[in-house]
């Protein structure tokens, strides 16, 4: 039996057993040790302690963003799933040493795999010695291809040189940002660049994270610029890289800029959208920009199949 304490002595309101003279700082209820919850000043009950929470503005960051970001959760989920992904395409190979490396750069890059095939970023295929290059992957419907690309490398150093850059850019912007804006400029940056080499090297095989890392750069650039933080410090990587880009054969020139363009796009809609309706500036930034790579990409399949 519960014992019951004297007439007019406080109990906990949420224990009526027990006898306390502890009151909750906010609304003056009896609590007992076991309901008391440290405040700033003094002690609440749960009840309090959980209205507060849900009161209280959350902390953002300058752009409107959680600062969860800090972790860097996304960045490194992003760098996991890419992980993954070879490891599951050089699975699909009959040669994974030859998908390892053995490719381009003297033999450093690694080669194509059946699981390449089917989700780089395909125009036209066939051989122009035999015969007339024919529409297939994006252009035969596989639009999937255009997200799925950004997911594929070639071999383990085209994977460890994107997801350094990925490791460096990806935990600053995700700090500045939040994990919900970063990602949505990853993915569209990485969109963007594929839509490109659909558009202007449609027989191109292409593939690899750094569509969307191009986009990074360029995101990363306007977002110091808007804090008044050292940007310069930044632009001698871009130009390294964006020459890296012209020069060097084999690279998805297209792939690259288009992705540098569509994440300064972003990048300048997440940084530069006023207050005043800030998410809602944000978000119509993002939206139309995958309308306009959405439409690009129907007009480039109308093409090739005319």
């Amino acid at each position: 039996m519960t014992p019951v304490p004297p007439a007019g002595t406080p109990v906990c309101y949420r224990h009526p057993g027990r006898e306390t003279y502890i009151r909750c700082n906010r609304c003056d209820r009896p609590i007992c040790p076991d309901c008391m919850r440290e405040a700033a000043v003094g002690h609440q009950c749960p009840e309090c302690v959980s209205e507060g929470r849900r009161t209280q503005r959350q902390t953002r960051t300058a752009f409107g963003g959680s600062t969860l970001g800090r972790q860097g959760y996304v960045t490194i989920t992003l760098i996991a799933a890419n992980v993954i992904m070879l490891l599951v395409s050089l699975a699909s190979s009959r040669n994974p040493g030859g998908a390892v490396a053995g490719g381009g750069f003297g033999g450093l890059l690694g080669g194509q795999t059946p699981l390449m095939d089917k989700l780089a970023v395909i125009g036209q295929c066939g051989d122009p010695r035999v015969g007339p290059l024919v529409p297939c992957g994006v252009a035969s419907g596989e639009y999937y291809r255009l997200f799925t690309a950004m997911f594929m490398h070639y071999g383990a150093l085209h994977l460890l040189m994107n997801m350094y850059a990925l490791w460096i850019l990806g935990r600053s912007l995700e700090a500045f940002l939040g994990p919900a804006r970063f990602l949505a400029l990853y993915l569209v940056a990485g969109l963007g660049g594929n839509v490109a080499a659909y558009v202007f090297q449609p027989g191109a095989l292409s593939a690899g994270a750094s569509t969307a890392i191009f986009g990074l750069f360029a995101a990363l650039f306007l977002v110091l610029r808007k804090l008044g933080l050292n940007a310069a410090s930044v632009l001698p990587v871009i130009i390294v890289n964006l020459v890296f880009t012209l020069t060097v054969p084999g690279i998805s020139i297209a792939g690259h800029l288009g992705g540098f363009v569509v994440g300064g796009l972003i990048g300048a809609g997440l940084a530069y959208a006023p207050k005043e309706g800030r998410s809602a500036v944000q978000a119509a930034t993002i939206a139309v920009a995958i309308l306009a790579l959405g439409g690009l990409s129907l007009w480039q399949t109308g093409q090739l199949a005319g």
